[in-house]
């Protein structure tokens, strides 16, 4: 018989006994997470698309073409589109100018062309409400029928604000 396995069973057996039999403690608390979310709305992160009329001759048809400007804010939150005058300052009368000269254009809310989009909130802007994801809106514009100045590149710079 073989005595090196009985004796090497019966040396663990004998160390089980004074091993510390001690069990793990734990202790637990719970730890507070927390984020206070206020309305906000971002509209420069996607820039408006470029409103571009493209190229044109005497100016004796209507010229239309359109922008979209993207808003995202934060959910239920009410917020207000508006387009200043850019350059005139004068939401009803903007322009597109090269030197001296200058193409009379305007801005709406709708395809319609009816509805001029100014900047004075609940009067000429477009309302909405956030849903926490980009919203877009699009921008009708449209250069009239007018006199044509002389040939050359034409532009304006107008200022979106959000307001919430």
């Amino acid at each position: 018989m073989n005595l090196r396995p009985a004796l090497l069973a019966a040396i663990l057996m004998s160390a089980g006994m004074f091993v510390d039999t001690a069990q793990a403690a734990t202790d637990t608390v719970n730890m507070p997470v927390t984020i206070t979310i206020q309305n906000a709305c971002d509209v420069s992160t996607v820039a408006p698309t470029t409103l571009n009329f493209g190229t044109a001759g005497p100016l004796t048809a209507n010229v239309d073409s359109t922008s979209v400007i993207t808003v995202t804010c934060t959910t239920g939150a009410t917020y207000d589109i508006g387009l200043d005058g850019g350059g005139s300052t004068n939401v009803a009368a903007r322009v597109m100018t090269r030197s001296s000269e200058s193409v009379g254009y305007q801005l709406y809310q709708e395809a319609t062309h009816t509805t001029v989009w100014g900047n004075t909130v609940a009067t000429d802007t477009i309302a909405s409400t956030g849903t926490g994801t980009a919203q877009t809106f699009t921008v009708y514009g449209r250069v009239p029928p007018q006199v044509a100045p002389t040939a050359g590149v034409y532009n304006d710079t107008v200022l979106v604000t959000v307001t919430y």
